[in-house]
């Protein structure tokens, strides 16, 4: 399989004075936030909140607690067929990569690749194929093969040489719980991670990422509102590093407070059963802007863009190759 597809791997650094490249999705979280008259004093504050909560965390020889400052990355993975011009490949996902900077020792050291997802391809299955199979049904269903493709290019990627060459571990997604299921505490608890939560069924965020190769584990750190939901393939717990694990929460948790801020801002943490809800009014706002009515909207262009000039131009080959990948 090698032959078949090609990957190339591009890195901007994401800090106050970020502006999204023309093929970035616009959706995407950080892009979201570069965007705008407030550009500046919003990403400005969001490294703020994204720091401050590193040091909580990385609490000891910190007394101070302005020891660590985490610097991000955007990866952007493009993808091309074996034999097509490079010229012509596809924007296939965006994540961020974390690293940590020790200001005692001086040291920058490399924190975990995922965290943040976002994928053209996702775009399409959820806001163009599960949009168009459930319209007009009397109850929900998700088409067949839903999310196969996906997963398989995702999975292809992670074995890739191009993320090998990159990446010396397996990426984190960390996103947040789903508000249709219902979350339950056990006595687990991680120094870092905090305290887990179970529930009984995957959500469909879950089985999705589950096609990608991916586990999920829910934890809710110290001093946090609500858990967050952690996608990996090896071993969460014991692959990664403490301050790996820190820099993964530092930032996701932050975007969370800036996007759902009815769950991870709430003023009251989570209970021992606990069901997640944008419904819910007892929260505080960042000082940070955010039109998620228009992340929604813009989520169904995109994937339009993704069917228009990804699916059907490719269809038979992405067909081909999809129905010869074993791994």
């Amino acid at each position: 399989m090698d032959k078949d597809l090609s990957f190339a791997i591009k890195r901007i650094c994401f800090d106050e004075d970020y502006r999204p490249a023309d093929n970035t999705r616009i959706t995407t979280n950080f892009a979201n936030l570069a965007r705008g008259a407030q550009r500046q004093e919003n990403l400005r504050n969001t490294f703020r909140m994204i720091n401050n909560r590193f040091n909580a965390l990385a609490h000891w020889d910190n007394p101070k607690g302005d020891r660590y400052a985490v610097e991000l990355d955007i990866i952007s993975v493009e993808m091309g067929f074996a034999g097509e011009d490079h010229a012509q490949a596809l924007p296939l996902i965006e994540v961020l990569k974390t690293s940590i900077v020790d200001h005692k020792t001086g040291e920058r050291i490399e924190g975990i690749v995922g965290n943040n997802f976002s994928s053209y391809v996702r775009d399409y299955d959820f806001s163009v194929v599960l949009l168009e199979h459930t319209r007009g049904q009397p109850e929900f269903s998700v088409p067949e093969h839903f999310g196969e493709l996906h997963g398989k290019l995702f999975k292809r990627f992670v074995q890739s040489q191009a993320y090998q060459a990159h990446f010396s571990k397996p990426p984190v997604i960390c996103l947040s719980v789903a508000s249709s299921k219902t979350y339950h505490r056990t006595e687990n608890l991680h120094p870092v991670l905090g305290v887990e939560y179970l529930q009984d069924e995957y959500s469909l965020t879950d089985a999705y990422f589950d096609k990608m190769g991916l586990k999920v584990r829910y934890f809710m750190p110290p001093d946090s509102a609500a858990p967050l939901a952690f996608y990996f393939s090896g071993d969460l717990l014991s692959d990664y590093t403490n301050l790996e694990l820190i820099s993964t929460i530092s930032t996701m948790e932050t975007f969370q407070k800036i996007y759902r801020p009815e769950i991870y801002n709430a003023n009251s943490a989570a209970g021992k059963t606990y069901q997640p809800s944008l419904k819910h009014q007892d929260y505080s706002l960042t000082r940070i802007v955010y039109d998620r009515e228009e992340r929604s909207r813009l989520a169904i262009e995109q994937g339009r863009f993704a069917e228009e000039h990804f699916i059907k131009p490719y269809q038979a080959l992405l067909d081909q190759w999809s129905a010869s990948y074993t791994h």
